[in-house]
């Protein structure tokens, strides 16, 4: 009765982590919106910064307001902040509502990834945690998966991609009643954490390998998801029209594995499943240096995004686990190590473009990937499975 109950709270908690891959449309909608408005390419890659730019800014006050309000209301928030930025741009399409569509997503997404993982915890811990944080990644996953495919359909069916826009609010209101209506526990009421005090958690050497983790693995997330067309278009010689598929395979690919570390991390040491997998992905890059044929190349660009797939939830919930009794404030931490996405790729389109070669993106990922390989080696937790 009790496992009856405690599954019929995870589940609207689970459809949240699908509004939490909206952040993803900013990838599609910048395309567009780049077209619509005859933007040059520098213009428009400040698009996606004004999504990501506000995990950096608001993850620690989120944590802050989290002890506050509690994390349900937080969650319950990032929804209705989420609803008003899909509506804008839909009611008014100028660049100005876009602008401003794209600033409520980034702060609707910090403060729903802030909150989320923590609401899972006040019902499951240990390995148990672990795992339904990595479950919900598959979700997020998926989300993004369907992202281009819900432009198509919104495209070609409806007849104009802006209607993505009353898609994706229609399901986060969904989303958000139906947490609403579900009674969950109350965490006992923390007492509220300054900023600063927050960031000196990083004086805690784990917490700030953890933490440097995050911003490494979705650097190489958005860095690879990035990469992907490049790649192909250098090596294959083809225009992007032929190639835009290829971020698709990557997520579909992602979602797998995501999935099937949902399972296996229910059964196996945390850290233990943490080094295999990091070390395939490393062995995955490695070998990408030297695909030149197109079946290849998308082959161990999926193996890589497989085995990095549930990565970002290990780091996070191990750092969860190693102050149980900070949570908030490790949760705001954390995500304000998704600023990596921002920080990743422009470091490895330098690269690239001063040696001439897509070469140099791939050197930035694999230096990301082994640093992963030392934290996997470095930490070290207690009561995990042997």
């Amino acid at each position: 009765m009790k496992k009856h109950s405690t599954l019929v709270i995870l589940l609207p908690i689970f459809f949240a982590f699908f509004v939490m891959g909206f952040v993803d449309v900013v990838g599609i909608a910048t395309s567009y919106v780049k077209t619509d408005f005859q933007l040059s390419e520098r213009a428009s890659g400040f698009l996606p910064s004004m999504v990501f730019l506000w995990f950096l800014l608001l993850s620690i006050p989120t944590a802050s307001l989290m002890n506050r309000i509690g994390r349900k209301n937080t969650v319950l928030l990032s929804m209705f902040v989420t609803i008003i930025g899909m509506i804008i741009p839909f009611i008014s399409y100028t660049l100005t509502t876009c602008c401003i569509a794209f600033v409520l997503l980034g702060v609707g997404n910090t403060l729903l990834q802030v909150s989320l993982n923590p609401l899972i915890s006040n019902m499951l811990s240990g390995e148990l945690l672990t795992s339904s944080m990595t479950g919900g990644q598959v979700i997020k996953a998926l989300s993004s998966f369907c992202g281009p495919f819900i432009a198509i359909f919104a495209t070609n069916v409806l007849g104009n991609w802006h209607y993505i826009f009353p898609i994706f609010a229609a399901i986060t209101l969904i989303s958000g009643l139906w947490l609403y209506f579900t009674k969950v526990e109350r965490e006992e009421q923390p007492e509220t954490t300054s900023i600063g005090e927050s960031f000196k958690l990083l004086g805690d050497r784990n917490i700030l390998l953890l933490f440097i983790g995050i911003v490494a693995v979705v650097g190489i997330d958005v860095g690879l998801n990035m990469e992907s067309s490049k790649l192909l278009m250098e090596r294959l010689g083809v225009s992007l029209s032929e190639v835009a598929y290829a971020p698709s395979v990557y997520f579909l690919c992602r979602t797998i594995g995501a999935f099937i570390g949902t399972a296996l991390l229910a059964k196996m040491s945390t850290v233990r499943y943490f080094r295999y997998n990091i070390i395939a992905a490393f062995v995955g890059m490695l070998i990408l240096f030297f695909m030149q044929g197109k079946v290849s190349i998308l082959l161990f660009i999926g193996l890589v995004g497989f085995f990095c797939a549930s990565i970002f939830s290990v780091i996070f919930s191990l750092a969860m686990r190693l102050r149980p009794e900070k949570a908030n404030e490790i949760s705001g931490l954390m995500v304000t190590g998704i600023v990596g996405g921002a920080i990743v790729p422009p470091v490895m389109t330098s690269l690239s473009e001063g040696m001439g070669s897509q070469n140099g993106a791939l050197i930035i990922l694999t230096l990301c990937i082994a640093y992963l390989i030392y934290l996997s080696f470095r930490i070290k937790i207690q009561n995990d499975k042997q």
